[in-house]
């Protein structure tokens, strides 16, 4: 490829591009390898649980120099090891955002290994290839802060000189799994995770009145309202820390809107309906929650297409730069010229050839899907086009906010939206339609969960001075490894409490599943939607703070957003005391690293938890049997907030505690 010099002379990297180090070796790409599938399981469980994923770059990397300092590791090898280990929350995220749409949708009876895998694999292999291609533009763009990966960088310098903060991942790692195990309900059990009530109102009357004053109709109603807790989940505080408080705040918002304003609205007007429910065994709690289901779920879904949507028109200038930024590159690439050490990435060629052929497999196999191969044919150029277009958007906003902010699910709903459309206009309707518009998602998701994830690792790469073609094939190894274990996680949880269950909402996929059933299968809750997409359109005409999130936040179950916003409310406190003690710009940037690290030990810790006790639930274990604790023991209350207690303490002491720490030794 052709030298960037720009680049070159704006960039002074850890590593000088003329020394020579041990880099993609054995021990780096095997720790990778692990990390990937241990993080991508992690944000598997938490994506389904929450609706979103926390970026594992951070804890990766911190894990990696801690784990290759015994194995006498260099910080190239760090590299490698944080690149190969990331990929796996990225492909998570693309996963778990469409895959269980299928099963959701009820296209699948359930899942299956080899096509869920396929998918998986394809769409990552497919992003690594693509930001390939796009590496050179992006990364040479001086305008692109990429916030995170100058974060990221940071640490790896600081841990050279001794200190990584991974005891701090470490320590919340074992407290995380520690209160997962007594809170889960298929673990212990001995703590109660949410308290829920429902409280009964008296007889009220709605009168029909026309113009001149006369009633025409008359109803005498009872009412109802939901009263519960914050579940006292490690993860979900966590990812309320990570996010902060403001985020937090808009997601509990749309909790508070849909459960705590439409939902009384719900049960006053269906309260004779619900009560005969009841009469049939049903508790009211239960009843509640699928009056939620018919009557608020469709609103949340019309306010996530309309807020998906708008987050894609409020960028739309960088989306139109990322694009055509994509499409220069590839005329100015693949010249052939020497380049350094630094800026040389996989053959261009090979590259280009490799697309190709995934792109003519991927044909075959949407045939296999959907046995039309004018669907198909149509379903893979689809797949092509968007996912380049979305590479480019992908990694372009990575370098502006982050892979954390990436809008993957508004891009994903994208291209559903076109591709189930395309499936009505060519007359493919019914399963096959939703299938193959699902199976086309799936694929861009995952390229643009990858595509932005690789961009930030190659940025963090460029300024430690990493080789990019290594780093490129580190992170197709990753996705290798992590495609062919990610959808055990997935089926494990799904045995053990049924996705799309209040225990596991997942709103994306479920938003996906609604969206494709709607349109190729006509089943959609219309006058709900338009209502929701009304909404939606409100708080954009209010200039209100992101629509998606306070539609995701409708979705979600009301102690999940509470969790996070309890989580918020930490952050909040620990910025205020730290601005208190008068802290400067570099030792406010201690206490977010320090609390970022405990935060990720808490959502990784109950997540690999989770996942080992649904487990335990498909292998037929019982850990309540087997501390002879019965069954239906739901644990105590109290205990409850004993964990939200303990968890308080430790994310306000510590990065505080890190503070006084870097004081002290400035002095």
């Amino acid at each position: 490829m052709g030298e960037n010099n720009s680049t070159n002379s704006s960039i002074k990297p850890y590593v000088p591009a003329d020394k020579t180090m041990k880099e993609l070796t054995f021990k780096s790409l095997a720790l990778g390898v692990v990390l990937a599938m241990i993080l991508g399981s992690a944000n598997v469980y938490l994506g389904l649980k929450a609706g979103m994923t926390v970026a594992a770059t951070f804890p990766a990397a911190v894990i990696a120099m801690a784990v290759l300092r015994i194995f006498k590791g260099n910080i190239l090898e760090e590299n490698i090891a944080r690149t190969t280990a990331s990929v796996g929350e990225a492909l998570a995220a693309g996963a778990i955002f469409t895959i269980p749409a299928f099963v959701i949708s009820g296209v699948w009876d359930s899942f299956s290994y080899w096509e869920s895998t396929l998918l998986m694999l394809v769409g990552g292999i497919l992003g690594v290839l693509l930001i390939t291609i796009l590496r050179k533009t992006l990364i040479g763009d001086e305008t692109l802060p990429f916030p995170e990966s100058q974060a990221c960088t940071e640490i790896v310098k600081a841990g050279q000189g001794g200190k990584t903060g991974a005891k701090y991942v470490f320590a919340t790692l074992g407290l995380g799994s520690l209160i997962e195990i007594f809170k889960n309900p298929n673990g212990i059990t001995l703590v109660k995770d949410t308290v829920k009530g429902f409280w009964q109102f008296g007889m009220s009357k709605i009168s029909l009145v026309n113009s001149s004053g006369k009633v025409i109709s008359e109803v005498k109603q009872k009412g109802g309202f939901l009263a519960m807790s914050p579940t006292a989940s490690p993860a979900f505080l966590g990812v309320g820390y990570i996010i902060g408080f403001r985020l937090s705040a808009i997601t509990f918002s749309g909790g508070v809107f849909g459960w705590v304003f439409l939902m009384p609205i719900v049960l006053f007007l269906m309260y004779n309906n619900l009560a005969a429910v009841v009469a049939n065994g049903t508790d009211w709690i239960t009843a509640a929650s699928l009056a939620y289901n018919a009557t608020v779920k469709p609103i949340a879904v019309g306010g996530m297409l309309v807020g998906a949507f708008y987050t894609l028109f409020s960028m739309r200038k960088n989306l139109i730069e990322g694009v055509t930024k994509g499409f220069k590159d590839i005329k100015t690439s693949g010249k052939g010229e020497k380049v350094i050490r630094t800026e040389k990435d996989l053959s261009f060629k090979i590259v280009l050839i490799s697309v190709g052929v995934i792109i003519l497999v991927m044909i075959g196999v949407y045939d296999i899907f959907i046995h039309s191969f004018d669907s198909a044919l149509l379903s893979g150029i689809v797949m092509a086009v968007a996912a380049f277009v979305f590479a480019a958007v992908a990694g372009y906003l990575v370098g502006i906010i982050g892979s954390s902010s990436n809008p993957i699910s508004g891009l994903t709903l994208s291209t559903l939206l076109i591709a189930a459309i395309l499936m009505v206009l060519v007359g493919m309707k019914g399963n096959p339609g939703v299938i193959a518009a699902l199976a086309v998602a799936s694929v861009v998701c995952v390229v643009a969960g990858v595509s932005g994830d690789m961009m930030q690792d190659l940025k963090i790469g460029q300024l430690l001075g990493g080789t990019p073609w290594k780093m490129e094939l580190a992170e197709m190894i990753g996705v290798v490894f992590a495609s062919l274990i990610l959808i055990f996680p997935i089926i494990l949880l799904n045995n053990a409490n049924g996705i799309g269950s209040d225990a596991l909402p997942a709103p994306q996929a479920g938003l996906m599943a609604m969206v494709a059933k709607g349109i190729v299968g006509g089943e959609m809750a219309w006058p709900l939607v338009i209502a929701g997409m009304f909404f939606s359109f409100a708080l954009i005409l209010i200039e209100s703070p992101s629509p998606m999130l306070i539609a995701v936040g409708m979705y979600l179950p009301f102690p999940t957003t509470f969790a996070i916003f309890v989580g918020g409310l930490i952050k909040l406190v620990v910025d205020k005391m730290a601005e208190k003690r008068n802290a400067n710009n570099k030792e406010k940037e201690v206490v977010n690293n320090t609390g970022l690290l405990l935060a990720s030990g808490l959502v990784a810790g109950e997540a690999i938890i989770g996942i080992v006790l649904a487990g335990f639930v498909g292998a037929g274990i019982s850990l309540k049997n087997v501390f002879g604790i019965p069954e239906s023991f739901e644990g105590y209350w109290v205990l409850g907030l004993v964990v939200f207690a303990i968890l308080a303490y430790v994310l306000i002491k510590y990065p505080l505690k890190e503070l006084a720490m870097a004081r002290n030794k400035k002095d």
